[in-house]
Order: C-alpha cells, then structure tokens, then sequence
C-alpha cells in the first residue's frame, strides 16, 4: 500500500529550455517582459490579495475544460531519456481537433514516434507520459467536468484528484500525501515563514499588462524543509485573471525522490481563457522502479469555433 501510494504521488509531479539534449525549460518569464519591479501597495494591493487570488482561483481547470467548444490545432513534442540522461523516446504529434455535428473529431497531421515509448502491452512506457495523455490529451471526456476540480481531492481522493488539485490549485493542501501534505500548503501558517514574495509588472504577449507574483524559497531554508522551491503567477492587471503559472518542485529522503518544473500559461479568445502552451522537464525516482526523465513542449492555437 506504501509504495502504491508514493508511487502514485510521483505520478502527480509527472503529469505535466531551449534545445539542449531535447530538454525544454520552462519558464513563464519566456513569454512575459517584465519592465520593473513594483511596491504593490501604490497599486493598492497586498501579498494577501495575490495569494486569495491564487487560492481561490479555478481559471485553469476552466481553461482545459473550455477546449471541448473549440477546433484547435495541437502540437506535442515529448522525450524520455535514460540513465545516462540521452534520449530514448520521442513522440511528436501535431494534431487538429474539431467540433463536426456537435461531436470532437481529431486528425491526426502528424503522428510519429522513436525509440523506448510503449510497452509490449501497448501501454506507455513510462508513468509520466501515461499522466500527460491522461491531462492533456484526455480533456474531451467527463474527467473535466462543470464540477469543482476540488471536490474529490480529499482524503479519500484518487491520485488523480490529487493531481488536478496540484496543477490546477497549488498552494493548497493535498492530504493522503506521506511525509509531504503539509509543504503544499505554501500560504499555510506552517509553510509561509519559509518564503519570500516579489512583484513586478510587464508585458505578457506583448500587449496585455500583467502583474508578476512570485513566491520563492529563501535562501537560508534548507532544501528539505520545503517542497515546492518557487510558485509564480501571472495576472492580468485590468481583470486579475490568471494567465500563467510557473511551478519548481524538488524533494527528495529515502521514499522517493524528484525534481520537476513546469510552465502553463493561458491566452484569451472570445471572452475567455483556453490553454496556449505547456511546458515541463522532471525526473523523479521511487523503489523499485525505474528512474523516469521526461520533457514535454505543447502548443495549442489556432481556437475557432467550426
């Protein structure tokens, strides 16, 4: 049961650069211009604003379950890699959706895989890449539902509730998690001491004015006190809607151990907010099981309705 559980804690930092060895670094700020660092307090705001806004947020759980109304143009690009950290798997798929008849229909232009991807059962090879079809690619059935993204994430909750409560939610507490429910809690009353905030403003898309909120770890916290090493939020300053989010997570004791950084960031179109790019790169380890390295790069444009 304990190593089911870790392992199925894994998947949830799995399921989400520049070209270096096929590694993709995800990083908001390549998107955003930031022009200056900013006292909120001249904008009348305060840290406590950034972080309700943070908790109480569903605008990206939102944004994946909107992409069932609109045609898009997908295109993901993922590599695994071995121990000696070379690739050994690539899937590249640049796939059209479309609503025909009130039904999603999906054209695949292009479909091509390399190396060590699935198993003799057809089955990914690895966890990661099983969790990232399961996210990204599996959003046009009732798993993104009307319903709250929050509301199986308890106790009780599947690893997979746990995971939408992760991505779409962080900052908050994931019970049914060993030796780590509590470092989610970033805004916690436990955690906070352990973080600094920033603010900026800038540019994201080159015309949309945003505010940058920044949670980091400071620099004199050790690495194991703390889960999640730096939370950033980008939010439309007119509407303070949120339309990124960069996520750094590293741990590691004799369980498990993983390092996993990932960017998601949104853009409007007709009147809301629908997923534009998701970026990610982490290897994470638990025993008795193999070491998984993976990186992704996913584009999604060209909404329409049909």
């Amino acid at each position: 049961m304990m190593k089911r559980i870790l392992l199925s804690f894994c998947l949830l930092l799995s399921a989400f650069s520049l070209k270096a060895q096929h590694r993709f670094n995800p990083d908001t700020l390549l998107t955003v211009v930031i022009d200056s660092p900013i006292n909120i307090r001249s904008h009348r705001l305060n840290a406590q604003d950034f972080i309700d806004a943070v908790l109480a947020d569903t605008g990206f759980y939102k944004a994946f379950r909107n992409m069932k109304r609109y045609g898009f143009t997908a295109e993901n690009n993922i590599y695994t890699y071995d121990k000696n950290n070379k690739v050994d798997g690539e899937i590249h798929r640049i796939v059209k959706h479309n609503i025909v008849g009130g039904r999603h229909k999906t054209e695949y232009l292009l479909k091509q895989d390399k190396g060590n991807v699935y198993k003799k059962n057809g089955k990914y090879e690895l966890y990661t890449v099983e969790m990232f079809d399961y996210i990204f690619n599996n959003a046009y059935n009732s798993e993104f539902s009307a319903s709250d993204p929050l509301a199986g994430a308890g106790k009780n909750g599947t690893y997979k509730d746990k995971l939408k409560t992760l991505i779409f939610s962080p900052g908050r507490k994931v019970t049914g998690i060993p030796f780590l429910s509590g470092k989610t809690e970033i805004f916690g009353r436990d955690m906070k001491q352990f973080y600094s905030y920033e603010f900026a403003r800038g540019k994201y898309l080159d015309s949309i004015p945003v505010y940058r909120f920044k949670v980091i770890k400071k620099p004199s916290i050790a690495d194991g006190d703390v889960m999640i090493r730096e939370l950033t939020t980008i939010f439309d300053t007119r509407t303070f809607k949120i339309l990124g989010r960069y996520v750094d997570m590293k741990y590691s004791n004799i369980f498990f151990d993983f390092d996993v950084k990932m960017n998601i960031e949104l853009i409007p179109y007709n009147g809301e907010l629908l997923p534009a790019k998701i970026s990610y790169q982490g290897n994470w380890n638990v025993p008795f099981h193999k070491v998984e390295r993976a990186s992704f790069l996913i584009f999604q444009r060209d909404y329409h309705h049909n």
